[in-house]
């Protein structure tokens, strides 16, 4: 199913570089941005899953002829910390599919760019330059930010050692700064820039300035749990286990959250499907990491039926080129409400695919097993299955 959606959007994609961002209600076709959108990586980065998982030479060569595009994103300092979602996503998966020597230069070059927002008094990544005239939000830091802590790694890793202090001391200070005591996620914080100290406590995607908002959440498992895979700190693994926990905790009975977890009209709030699909993909990988096995598999359990509900519940129409519905970009600002949007589809393909790679000791027909379980559920994790579990062979274990 996401193999045809992708190859139908190809057919549907004027061949220029501007990349899918969203769908409009009503329609099926994706609505395009330019090179320079936050969204603009998540296209190649589909292309290079896709390829990696059928193995179809013509979606190799897309993925880099999309990647390409890219390109001139490496040079664009001093405008946002979006520089990760844009080049890791798409570049990032390239090179560790093809390890071609030009896209190791190109992700240096988009990394020496990244670090100049870095400012040492505040301990953080700039996010939001704009910010600073607009609302007075001298230094800024969204949750989102701890995402593209992951080039950072990559770099040290690739002749940048001297990136990873960075990187670490940005985590260490969102750590610090950005986590309330119930392990909900502060979306923005604004520091003084030249003092480092904490202004205050800001939203800007969320309900309020103390809500949860959802993709916030999301991020904040993901990248502290990333953080932990790259530095083996166990203070990113325990936060990144607290913040998951809380997340789950929370979650509504269908396994997909609100736009906020805090939204005032609830239940008759928008979901937000691509929160579900980031949260499930940083599920699977925390569970990977996590040394109790009944803790690992609450996580790996908990990313199934995450995985089950958008599989059974949130897909786009046939007709539609997306694969996932019903995310939520801003509510605040109206923008991207209840619609199919390109990094929803990105991260539900990453979950799948990790699912597919994870040890045989954590099978997705002993987790079924491991509670009782109707047959509609049932049914959806034999789709999930069907997905992540088929062998060269064609057949399927549904054991």
């Amino acid at each position: 199913m996401a193999n045809q959606k992708v190859v139908r959007t190809l057919q549907h994609l004027p061949d220029t570089a501007r990349m899918p961002r969203m769908i409009p209600q009503g329609d099926r076709k994706w609505k395009t941005v330019g090179i320079y959108d936050w969204t603009s990586g998540f296209w190649p980065g589909i292309l290079w899953y896709m390829a990696e998982y059928s193995g179809d030479s013509g979606l190799l060569n897309q993925a880099r002829h999309w990647t390409a595009y890219l390109e001139p994103v490496k040079k664009m300092p001093e405008k946002n910390h979006d520089l990760g979602f844009m080049m890791y996503c798409s570049f990032g998966n390239g090179f560790r599919i093809t390890g071609d020597s030009l896209y190791k230069q190109i992700l240096l070059e988009t990394t020496d760019s990244l670090v100049t927002l870095f400012n040492p008094n505040a301990g953080t990544i700039l996010s939001w330059p704009w910010q600073r005239k607009n609302r007075g939000w001298k230094h800024n830091t969204i949750i989102d930010n701890m995402m593209n802590l992951e080039l950072l790694f990559w770099a040290a890793g690739n002749g940048r050692p001297q990136y990873k202090e960075i990187a670490i001391t940005h985590a260490l200070t969102t750590m610090k700064n950005q986590i309330r005591p119930d392990y909900s996620v502060v979306h923005v914080v604004v520091y003084d820039d030249e003092t480092g100290k904490v202004d205050s406590l800001k939203t800007w995607q969320g309900a309020n300035d103390e809500s949860m908002w959802a993709r916030g959440q999301a991020w904040g498992i993901y990248g502290f749990t990333m953080c932990y895979r790259e530095t083996g700190m166990k203070e990113f693994l325990t936060t990144a286990q607290h913040l998951a926990d809380h997340f789950i905790e929370r979650l509504p009975a269908d396994r997909v959250p609100y736009w906020d977890f805090d939204a005032p009209g609830i239940p008759n709030e928008p979901k937000d499907a691509s929160a579900a699909a980031i949260a499930a993909s940083a599920l699977v990988e925390l569970s990977s990491f996590t040394p109790d096995k009944e803790k690992a598999s609450f996580y790996l359990r908990s990313a199934c039926h995450i995985l089950a509900s958008l599989t059974g519940h949130y897909l786009a129409p046939e007709e539609s080129d997306a694969i996932l519905d019903h995310s939520v970009g801003s509510k605040p600002q109206n923008s991207e409400v209840d619609v199919p949007i390109i990094y929803a589809d990105y991260y539900f393909i990453e979950a799948l695919m990790r699912l597919r790679n994870i040890t045989p000791n954590y099978s997705l027909g002993a987790l079924r097993r491991s509670e009782p379980m109707d047959y509609l559920r049932l049914s959806r994790f034999r789709k999930i299955t069907f997905l992540v579990q088929r062998q060269q062979t064609g057949k399927v274990d549904f054991s």
